[in-house]
């Protein structure tokens, strides 16, 4: 058989897509088969199915039919709904996927604000935002979210300031006995020196197994023979990594 001829659907016909638009929807965009369309009348098809899906609340499949497109305007409209109902992280992956940088960096300062520091994380990470990382990474100490702190303050690009910012909260680990956290800190401002000194904390403590871990991360090969030569019940891994 030779090929057929594509079908067109006139975008103006609000016939036609009252008829294929629900048969669509009932069917599902994973498995709706619309080869016979050509180009424009898949994507005009999509697009009536996307803004659909989005009136009735579905916006996990208003932003598939949106992404399938490209409709970038239709995705910032669904990262919106998904900040109305507070699936903040939702949202801004719509609004990742939009390219729009400007919704971005407005979820991730509302988020900030809201306290949901997982979502601007999410979102500063995404723009590279040296200054508002900085500044959810100071926020997160405030509030005591030391573990998250770290974490945020280990994507710095600025090796200065990243490194200034670990070892500042890492001295305040060591202050409150967070010596776990302490050690993540100066390992991931790559301080071998203070490392070493976290794993002799541990090991005055006679926390064998962390003052053990402590050192393999630290390369003490010196300590950590002592440490598997005369207490071998500490060769198991330490809890902070």
């Amino acid at each position: 058989m030779g090929d057929y001829q594509k079908i067109g659907v006139n975008s103006g016909d609000d016939n036609s897509f009252r008829k294929i638009v629900p048969a669509l929807l009932r069917k599902g965009l994973d498995k709706v088969d619309l080869s016979m369309f050509d180009e424009k009348s898949k994507i005009d098809l999509l697009n009536a199915a996307g803004d659909e899906y989005l009136r009735k609340g579905d916006n996990t499949n208003a932003m598939k039919a949106f992404i399938f497109t490209n409709n970038k305007q239709g995705l910032i409209q669904v990262g919106d709904a998904f900040k109305e109902v507070n699936l903040y992280s939702n949202a801004v992956d719509a609004y990742n996927i939009a390219q729009s940088y400007d919704k971005l960096t407005s979820i991730g300062d509302f988020c900030l604000k809201e306290g949901c520091v997982s979502e601007a994380f999410k979102a500063y990470q995404i723009l590279e935002d040296e200054e508002r990382l900085t500044r959810l990474g100071d926020y997160c100490v405030d509030k005591e979210r030391i573990d998250f702190a770290i974490e945020v303050y280990s994507k710095l690009k600025n090796d200065v300031q990243k490194k200034y910012r670990l070892i500042k909260i890492a001295e305040k680990c060591v202050k409150d006995n967070q010596l776990a956290l302490a050690a993540r800190a100066y390992e991931l401002a790559n301080d071998i020196e203070k490392l070493n000194k976290v794993g002799d904390l541990f090991l005055k403590a006679g926390l064998l197994k962390d003052a053990l871990c402590v050192y393999e991360r630290a390369n003490n090969q010196i300590m950590v023979q002592f440490i598997k030569d005369n207490f071998p019940e500490a060769e198991f891994k330490g809890e902070y990594l």
